[in-house]
Protein backbone atom coordinates (compact mmCIF):
# COMPACT_ATOMS: atom_id res chain seq x y z
CA UNK A 1 0.00 0.00 0.00
CA UNK A 2 1.30 3.48 -0.96
CA UNK A 3 0.90 5.33 2.54
CA UNK A 4 0.19 9.01 2.42
CA UNK A 5 2.35 12.40 2.97
CA UNK A 6 -0.82 13.98 3.95
CA UNK A 7 -1.14 15.89 7.37
CA UNK A 8 -4.33 16.61 9.30
CA UNK A 9 -3.97 19.17 12.30
CA UNK A 10 -6.80 18.10 15.08
CA UNK A 11 -7.36 21.25 17.57
CA UNK A 12 -9.93 19.78 20.11
CA UNK A 13 -9.73 23.00 22.26
CA UNK A 14 -13.21 24.47 21.38
CA UNK A 15 -15.82 21.97 22.07
CA UNK A 16 -19.65 21.85 21.80
CA UNK A 17 -22.44 19.85 21.70
CA UNK A 18 -24.01 18.59 18.82
CA UNK A 19 -26.13 16.01 16.92
CA UNK A 20 -23.98 13.95 14.97
CA UNK A 21 -25.21 11.63 11.72
CA UNK A 22 -22.99 7.87 11.33
CA UNK A 23 -22.82 6.68 7.34
CA UNK A 24 -24.82 3.62 6.55
CA UNK A 25 -23.54 0.42 8.01
CA UNK A 26 -20.91 -0.90 5.59
CA UNK A 27 -21.66 -4.22 6.94
CA UNK A 28 -25.65 -4.01 6.76
CA UNK A 29 -25.45 -3.02 3.15
CA UNK A 30 -23.18 -4.76 1.59
CA UNK A 31 -25.27 -8.09 2.04
CA UNK A 32 -28.67 -5.99 1.03
CA UNK A 33 -26.51 -5.03 -1.84
CA UNK A 34 -26.21 -8.79 -2.65
CA UNK A 35 -29.31 -10.04 -1.50
CA UNK A 36 -30.80 -7.15 -3.36
CA UNK A 37 -29.37 -8.83 -6.65
CA UNK A 38 -30.54 -11.93 -6.06
CA UNK A 39 -34.02 -11.04 -5.04
CA UNK A 40 -35.32 -9.03 -7.69
CA UNK A 41 -34.99 -5.73 -5.67
CA UNK A 42 -32.17 -4.22 -7.39
CA UNK A 43 -31.30 -0.97 -7.06
CA UNK A 44 -31.74 -0.52 -3.24
CA UNK A 45 -33.97 2.47 -3.05
CA UNK A 46 -32.10 3.70 0.66
CA UNK A 47 -28.38 3.41 -1.50
CA UNK A 48 -29.66 5.32 -4.24
CA UNK A 49 -30.64 8.20 -2.60
CA UNK A 50 -28.23 8.06 0.39
CA UNK A 51 -26.26 11.10 0.23
CA UNK A 52 -22.13 10.65 -1.05
CA UNK A 53 -20.90 11.66 2.71
CA UNK A 54 -22.78 8.96 4.16
CA UNK A 55 -21.94 6.12 1.40
CA UNK A 56 -18.50 3.96 2.46
CA UNK A 57 -16.53 3.41 -0.31
CA UNK A 58 -16.49 -0.46 0.49
CA UNK A 59 -20.15 0.00 -0.63
CA UNK A 60 -19.18 1.60 -4.17
CA UNK A 61 -16.63 -1.44 -4.52
CA UNK A 62 -19.15 -4.26 -3.75
CA UNK A 63 -21.67 -2.28 -5.75
CA UNK A 64 -19.49 -2.25 -9.08
CA UNK A 65 -18.84 -5.75 -8.53
CA UNK A 66 -22.47 -7.02 -8.42
CA UNK A 67 -23.02 -4.90 -11.32
CA UNK A 68 -20.55 -6.41 -13.46
CA UNK A 69 -21.98 -10.06 -12.63
CA UNK A 70 -25.05 -8.60 -13.14
CA UNK A 71 -23.88 -8.22 -17.24
CA UNK A 72 -24.65 -11.28 -19.93
CA UNK A 73 -22.19 -13.85 -19.48
CA UNK A 74 -19.44 -12.88 -22.02
CA UNK A 75 -15.95 -12.38 -21.89
CA UNK A 76 -13.55 -11.93 -18.28
CA UNK A 77 -14.48 -9.09 -16.72
CA UNK A 78 -12.49 -6.79 -14.21
CA UNK A 79 -13.26 -6.03 -10.82
CA UNK A 80 -11.17 -3.94 -8.51
CA UNK A 81 -11.96 -4.63 -5.00
CA UNK A 82 -9.47 -1.34 -3.97
CA UNK A 83 -8.78 -2.45 0.10
CA UNK A 84 -11.82 -4.30 0.76
CA UNK A 85 -11.48 -7.47 2.50
CA UNK A 86 -15.42 -7.98 2.65
CA UNK A 87 -16.13 -6.84 -0.61
CA UNK A 88 -13.82 -8.90 -1.90
CA UNK A 89 -14.51 -12.50 -0.38
CA UNK A 90 -18.27 -11.69 -0.78
CA UNK A 91 -17.58 -11.03 -4.81
CA UNK A 92 -15.38 -14.31 -5.22
CA UNK A 93 -17.88 -16.80 -3.83
CA UNK A 94 -20.54 -14.52 -5.85
CA UNK A 95 -18.61 -14.94 -8.94
CA UNK A 96 -18.36 -18.78 -8.82
CA UNK A 97 -21.86 -19.39 -8.20
CA UNK A 98 -22.67 -17.24 -11.23
CA UNK A 99 -23.56 -19.67 -14.17
CA UNK A 100 -20.51 -19.17 -16.77
CA UNK A 101 -19.41 -15.70 -15.36
CA UNK A 102 -16.22 -15.41 -15.64
CA UNK A 103 -14.44 -12.36 -13.33
CA UNK A 104 -10.34 -10.88 -12.75
CA UNK A 105 -10.45 -9.70 -9.48
CA UNK A 106 -7.67 -7.41 -8.19
CA UNK A 107 -6.93 -5.25 -5.48
CA UNK A 108 -4.49 -3.14 -3.05
CA UNK A 109 -0.76 -5.20 -2.32
CA UNK A 110 -2.21 -4.89 1.75
CA UNK A 111 -5.84 -6.99 0.56
CA UNK A 112 -3.30 -9.41 -1.30
CA UNK A 113 -1.89 -9.66 1.96
CA UNK A 114 -4.68 -10.91 3.60
CA UNK A 115 -5.61 -14.75 4.88
CA UNK A 116 -8.25 -15.75 2.01
CA UNK A 117 -7.07 -19.54 1.47
CA UNK A 118 -9.74 -21.85 3.55
CA UNK A 119 -12.47 -19.38 1.23
CA UNK A 120 -10.56 -20.79 -1.52
CA UNK A 121 -10.40 -24.00 -0.85
CA UNK A 122 -13.88 -24.06 0.10
CA UNK A 123 -15.37 -23.42 -3.17
CA UNK A 124 -12.51 -25.56 -5.01
CA UNK A 125 -13.70 -28.24 -2.91
CA UNK A 126 -17.82 -27.76 -3.53
CA UNK A 127 -17.54 -26.60 -6.99
CA UNK A 128 -14.34 -27.52 -8.63
CA UNK A 129 -15.34 -31.19 -9.62
CA UNK A 130 -18.31 -29.20 -11.62
CA UNK A 131 -16.27 -26.82 -13.63
CA UNK A 132 -15.29 -24.21 -10.97
CA UNK A 133 -11.47 -22.96 -12.15
CA UNK A 134 -10.22 -20.76 -9.79
CA UNK A 135 -6.49 -19.10 -9.81
CA UNK A 136 -4.56 -17.07 -7.93
CA UNK A 137 -1.66 -14.92 -8.93
CA UNK A 138 1.03 -13.40 -6.73
CA UNK A 139 -1.23 -11.94 -5.48
CA UNK A 140 -3.16 -10.62 -8.14
CA UNK A 141 -5.45 -11.22 -10.16
CA UNK A 142 -7.51 -13.88 -9.08
CA UNK A 143 -9.87 -15.46 -11.92
CA UNK A 144 -12.99 -17.07 -11.51
CA UNK A 145 -14.89 -18.96 -14.64
CA UNK A 146 -18.03 -20.73 -12.75
CA UNK A 147 -19.41 -23.76 -13.89
CA UNK A 148 -23.19 -23.80 -15.99
CA UNK A 149 -24.66 -26.11 -13.80
CA UNK A 150 -23.97 -27.27 -9.89
CA UNK A 151 -27.11 -29.58 -9.15
CA UNK A 152 -24.69 -32.78 -9.53
CA UNK A 153 -22.67 -31.38 -6.69
CA UNK A 154 -23.32 -32.17 -2.83
CA UNK A 155 -24.87 -28.98 -2.03
CA UNK A 156 -22.60 -28.57 1.15
CA UNK A 157 -19.86 -25.74 1.57
CA UNK A 158 -17.43 -26.58 4.61
CA UNK A 159 -14.38 -23.87 5.77
CA UNK A 160 -13.06 -23.02 8.96
CA UNK A 161 -14.26 -20.52 11.25
CA UNK A 162 -11.01 -19.29 13.12
CA UNK A 163 -9.38 -16.80 11.28
CA UNK A 164 -12.65 -14.99 9.87
CA UNK A 165 -16.77 -15.30 9.58
CA UNK A 166 -16.42 -13.65 6.35
CA UNK A 167 -15.48 -16.76 4.84
CA UNK A 168 -18.76 -18.37 6.04
CA UNK A 169 -20.84 -15.38 5.43
CA UNK A 170 -19.38 -15.01 1.62
CA UNK A 171 -20.46 -18.91 1.56
CA UNK A 172 -23.95 -18.67 3.03
CA UNK A 173 -24.98 -15.74 0.60
CA UNK A 174 -23.70 -17.88 -1.99
CA UNK A 175 -26.32 -20.77 -0.64
CA UNK A 176 -28.61 -17.88 -1.04
CA UNK A 177 -28.21 -17.83 -4.72
CA UNK A 178 -27.59 -21.43 -5.36
CA UNK A 179 -31.05 -22.08 -3.68
CA UNK A 180 -32.74 -19.27 -5.59
CA UNK A 181 -31.38 -20.80 -9.04
CA UNK A 182 -31.53 -24.84 -8.07
CA UNK A 183 -34.60 -24.43 -5.61
CA UNK A 184 -33.17 -26.96 -3.39
CA UNK A 185 -31.31 -26.26 0.12
CA UNK A 186 -27.57 -25.33 0.07
CA UNK A 187 -25.46 -25.35 3.47
CA UNK A 188 -22.44 -24.01 5.09
CA UNK A 189 -20.96 -26.55 7.64
CA UNK A 190 -18.11 -24.38 9.77
CA UNK A 191 -15.21 -26.80 10.99
CA UNK A 192 -13.74 -25.74 14.74
CA UNK A 193 -14.65 -22.37 16.32
CA UNK A 194 -15.82 -19.26 14.56
CA UNK A 195 -14.07 -15.78 14.69
CA UNK A 196 -16.56 -13.18 15.33
CA UNK A 197 -19.59 -14.85 14.86
CA UNK A 198 -21.92 -11.95 15.16
CA UNK A 199 -20.92 -11.40 11.42
CA UNK A 200 -22.16 -14.24 10.65
CA UNK A 201 -25.29 -13.55 12.85
CA UNK A 202 -25.68 -10.18 10.93
CA UNK A 203 -25.36 -12.18 7.30
CA UNK A 204 -28.29 -14.53 8.54
CA UNK A 205 -31.01 -11.52 10.50
CA UNK A 206 -30.38 -9.89 6.62
CA UNK A 207 -31.18 -13.49 5.35
CA UNK A 208 -34.44 -13.83 6.80
CA UNK A 209 -35.35 -9.78 6.08
CA UNK A 210 -35.05 -10.45 2.45
CA UNK A 211 -37.28 -13.60 2.85
CA UNK A 212 -35.25 -16.71 3.26
CA UNK A 213 -35.78 -19.44 5.90
CA UNK A 214 -32.29 -20.20 7.54
CA UNK A 215 -31.45 -23.08 9.53
CA UNK A 216 -29.33 -22.96 12.47
CA UNK A 217 -27.55 -25.90 14.15
CA UNK A 218 -24.15 -26.96 15.78
CA UNK A 219 -21.85 -24.81 13.33
CA UNK A 220 -24.45 -25.85 10.34
CA UNK A 221 -26.40 -22.70 8.75
CA UNK A 222 -29.07 -24.18 5.87
CA UNK A 223 -31.07 -22.14 3.60
CA UNK A 224 -34.02 -24.17 3.18
CA UNK A 225 -36.90 -21.45 1.59
CA UNK A 226 -37.61 -18.25 -0.21
CA UNK A 227 -40.69 -16.43 0.44
CA UNK A 228 -40.29 -12.42 -0.93
CA UNK A 229 -40.95 -9.56 1.55
CA UNK A 230 -43.50 -7.34 0.76
CA UNK A 231 -40.50 -4.33 0.60
CA UNK A 232 -36.94 -4.05 1.04
CA UNK A 233 -35.27 -3.77 4.46
CA UNK A 234 -34.19 -0.13 5.17
CA UNK A 235 -30.28 0.74 5.81
CA UNK A 236 -29.59 1.18 9.51
CA UNK A 237 -26.33 3.44 10.74
CA UNK A 238 -23.31 1.86 11.46
CA UNK A 239 -22.45 0.72 14.86
CA UNK A 240 -18.81 0.77 14.29
CA UNK A 241 -18.92 4.61 13.22
CA UNK A 242 -21.60 5.24 15.93
CA UNK A 243 -19.00 3.87 18.33
CA UNK A 244 -16.41 7.03 17.49
CA UNK A 245 -19.54 9.51 17.58
CA UNK A 246 -21.25 8.05 20.45
CA UNK A 247 -17.77 8.45 22.50
CA UNK A 248 -17.29 11.90 20.94
CA UNK A 249 -20.78 13.09 21.58
CA UNK A 250 -20.57 12.21 25.44
CA UNK A 251 -17.57 14.14 25.88
CA UNK A 252 -18.47 17.13 24.19
CA UNK A 253 -22.38 16.70 25.52
CA UNK A 254 -24.17 16.04 22.25
CA UNK A 255 -25.89 13.56 20.54
CA UNK A 256 -25.91 11.07 17.42
CA UNK A 257 -28.59 9.95 15.00
CA UNK A 258 -29.15 6.35 13.27
CA UNK A 259 -28.68 4.74 16.76
CA UNK A 260 -31.22 1.19 16.05
CA UNK A 261 -30.75 -0.35 18.94
CA UNK A 262 -32.59 -3.73 17.55
CA UNK A 263 -29.41 -4.22 15.14
CA UNK A 264 -28.06 -7.29 15.54
CA UNK A 265 -24.10 -5.87 14.23
CA UNK A 266 -21.95 -6.71 17.32
CA UNK A 267 -20.13 -3.40 17.09
CA UNK A 268 -23.63 -1.97 19.54
CA UNK A 269 -22.12 -4.03 21.93
CA UNK A 270 -20.07 -1.01 22.77
CA UNK A 271 -23.30 0.62 24.85
CA UNK A 272 -23.28 -2.67 27.23
CA UNK A 273 -19.02 -2.29 27.13
CA UNK A 274 -18.74 1.18 28.61
CA UNK A 275 -21.23 0.15 31.21
CA UNK A 276 -18.12 -0.97 32.81
CA UNK A 277 -16.70 2.82 33.04
CA UNK A 278 -19.78 4.14 34.33
CA UNK A 279 -21.27 5.27 31.48
CA UNK A 280 -25.01 4.90 30.34
CA UNK A 281 -26.89 5.07 27.25
CA UNK A 282 -30.21 7.17 27.09
CA UNK A 283 -32.33 6.44 23.35
CA UNK A 284 -34.25 9.19 22.41
CA UNK A 285 -37.13 9.92 19.63
CA UNK A 286 -35.99 8.74 15.83
CA UNK A 287 -33.37 6.43 17.34
CA UNK A 288 -31.19 9.26 18.71
CA UNK A 289 -28.67 8.26 21.52
CA UNK A 290 -26.39 9.73 23.94
CA UNK A 291 -24.10 8.58 26.64
CA UNK A 292 -24.39 10.29 29.89
CA UNK A 293 -21.37 9.91 33.57
CA UNK A 294 -18.51 9.81 34.11
CA UNK A 295 -15.85 7.26 33.37
CA UNK A 296 -14.33 5.38 36.41
CA UNK A 297 -11.76 2.12 36.49
CA UNK A 298 -10.85 0.30 33.19
CA UNK A 299 -12.65 -2.23 31.11
CA UNK A 300 -12.94 -5.30 29.65
CA UNK A 301 -12.82 -6.38 25.74
CA UNK A 302 -13.12 -9.43 23.57
CA UNK A 303 -11.68 -9.51 19.72
CA UNK A 304 -14.07 -12.61 19.30
CA UNK A 305 -16.77 -10.42 20.06
CA UNK A 306 -15.91 -7.03 18.18
CA UNK A 307 -12.92 -6.96 16.43
CA UNK A 308 -13.42 -3.95 14.70
CA UNK A 309 -14.64 -2.31 18.13
CA UNK A 310 -11.17 -2.64 20.05
CA UNK A 311 -9.29 -0.06 18.45
CA UNK A 312 -12.26 2.47 19.49
CA UNK A 313 -12.48 1.05 23.02
CA UNK A 314 -8.46 1.21 23.14
CA UNK A 315 -8.76 5.40 22.50
CA UNK A 316 -11.22 5.52 25.60
CA UNK A 317 -8.69 3.29 27.76
CA UNK A 318 -6.72 5.63 27.30
CA UNK A 319 -8.62 8.54 29.39
CA UNK A 320 -10.14 5.99 31.93
CA UNK A 321 -8.21 6.40 35.47
CA UNK A 322 -7.49 2.58 35.67
CA UNK A 323 -5.93 0.20 33.24
CA UNK A 324 -8.11 -1.96 30.73
CA UNK A 325 -7.71 -5.29 29.14
CA UNK A 326 -8.56 -6.30 25.70
CA UNK A 327 -8.79 -10.42 24.99
CA UNK A 328 -8.30 -12.38 21.50
CA UNK A 329 -6.28 -9.95 20.31
CA UNK A 330 -4.26 -11.68 17.64
CA UNK A 331 -7.40 -11.05 15.28
CA UNK A 332 -6.53 -7.28 14.76
CA UNK A 333 -3.26 -8.28 13.29
CA UNK A 334 -5.33 -9.68 9.86
CA UNK A 335 -7.19 -6.22 9.31
CA UNK A 336 -6.18 -3.57 6.60
CA UNK A 337 -3.17 -2.96 8.80
CA UNK A 338 -1.47 -5.04 11.93
CA UNK A 339 -4.15 -3.27 14.59
CA UNK A 340 -2.84 -4.46 17.16
CA UNK A 341 0.22 -2.54 16.27
CA UNK A 342 -1.66 0.41 15.72
CA UNK A 343 -3.37 -0.07 19.19
CA UNK A 344 0.06 -0.20 20.79
CA UNK A 345 1.93 2.86 18.55
CA UNK A 346 -1.40 5.08 19.66
CA UNK A 347 -0.67 3.99 23.40
CA UNK A 348 3.05 4.75 23.37
CA UNK A 349 2.57 8.04 21.45
CA UNK A 350 0.04 8.98 23.78
CA UNK A 351 2.40 8.90 26.85
CA UNK A 352 0.45 5.37 28.04
CA UNK A 353 1.63 1.85 28.24
CA UNK A 354 0.73 -1.65 27.32
CA UNK A 355 1.61 -4.95 27.64
CA UNK A 356 1.29 -8.05 25.13
CA UNK A 357 0.79 -11.72 27.08
CA UNK A 358 -0.09 -14.01 24.33
CA UNK A 359 -3.55 -12.90 22.96
CA UNK A 360 -4.13 -10.52 25.89
CA UNK A 361 -3.47 -6.72 26.18
CA UNK A 362 -3.22 -4.63 28.89
CA UNK A 363 -3.76 -1.18 28.38
CA UNK A 364 -2.65 1.58 31.03
CA UNK A 365 -3.24 5.34 30.34
CA UNK A 366 -0.44 8.05 30.79
CA UNK A 367 -0.25 9.79 34.47
CA UNK A 368 -0.70 13.18 33.05
CA UNK A 369 -1.63 13.31 29.46
CA UNK A 370 1.03 14.84 26.68
CA UNK A 371 0.51 18.33 25.12
CA UNK A 372 0.55 16.80 21.71
CA UNK A 373 0.88 13.75 19.61
CA UNK A 374 1.19 12.06 16.34
CA UNK A 375 0.07 9.38 14.27
CA UNK A 376 0.15 7.46 11.41
CA UNK A 377 -2.83 5.73 10.24
CA UNK A 378 -0.95 3.74 8.02
CA UNK A 379 -3.92 3.67 5.53
CA UNK A 380 -6.44 1.89 7.75
CA UNK A 381 -9.49 4.22 7.81
CA UNK A 382 -9.96 2.74 11.77
CA UNK A 383 -6.78 3.61 12.54
CA UNK A 384 -7.09 7.39 11.44
CA UNK A 385 -10.49 7.93 13.43
CA UNK A 386 -9.71 6.32 16.43
CA UNK A 387 -6.26 9.00 16.53
CA UNK A 388 -8.87 11.61 16.15
CA UNK A 389 -11.34 10.13 18.70
CA UNK A 390 -8.53 10.27 21.61
CA UNK A 391 -7.76 14.11 20.28
CA UNK A 392 -11.37 14.71 21.14
CA UNK A 393 -11.80 12.75 24.45
CA UNK A 394 -8.73 14.08 25.93
CA UNK A 395 -8.12 17.41 24.57
CA UNK A 396 -4.88 17.12 23.18
CA UNK A 397 -4.55 18.17 19.59
CA UNK A 398 -3.22 15.46 17.20
CA UNK A 399 -0.86 15.90 13.86
CA UNK A 400 -2.36 12.60 11.95
CA UNK A 401 -0.52 11.25 8.74
CA UNK A 402 -2.87 10.31 6.29
CA UNK A 403 -6.10 10.98 7.29
CA UNK A 404 -8.03 10.42 3.81
CA UNK A 405 -8.53 6.60 4.00
CA UNK A 406 -11.26 7.29 6.60
CA UNK A 407 -13.63 7.39 2.73
CA UNK A 408 -13.34 3.31 2.88
CA UNK A 409 -16.19 3.55 5.70
CA UNK A 410 -17.02 7.33 6.46
CA UNK A 411 -16.16 9.77 4.04
CA UNK A 412 -18.30 12.63 6.02
CA UNK A 413 -15.91 11.94 9.42
CA UNK A 414 -13.78 14.90 9.34
CA UNK A 415 -17.01 17.51 8.67
CA UNK A 416 -18.52 15.68 11.61
CA UNK A 417 -15.99 16.35 13.47
CA UNK A 418 -16.09 20.15 12.58
CA UNK A 419 -19.72 20.24 13.71
CA UNK A 420 -18.55 19.78 17.59
CA UNK A 421 -16.22 22.69 17.03
CA UNK A 422 -12.80 20.64 16.06
CA UNK A 423 -10.74 22.84 14.07
CA UNK A 424 -8.86 21.14 11.13
CA UNK A 425 -6.04 22.01 8.85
Amino acid sequence: MTMSTTQLHVDPSQLLPSVLTPPISKSDAQRALVLAHLTGAWPLPDLQNEPEEFLPADVHVLRRGIEALRLPPGPMRDVDCADGGAPFRILVTQSAVTPGAQVRLTGTPRLGERPHGPLFESLREALGPAGLLLTEGHPWPVELRAPLSTLEREPVFRVPGAQSSQYASSLLLGCAALFLRERRSWRVEIIGPLTSAGYLELTVSWLRRFGFTVHERDGHFEVADYRAPERPPAMPGDWSSLGYLLLIAWHTGGSVERADLASAHPDQALVRLVEQVGLRSQAGLGNTLRLTGEARGGLVASGTECPDLLPTLAALACVLPGPSTLHDVGILRLKESDRLEGIRTMVDAFGGKTALEGETLTLHPPASRPAHFAMDSRGDHRQAMVAATLSVLSGVPLTLTGPECVEKSFPGFWRQLERTGVRLT
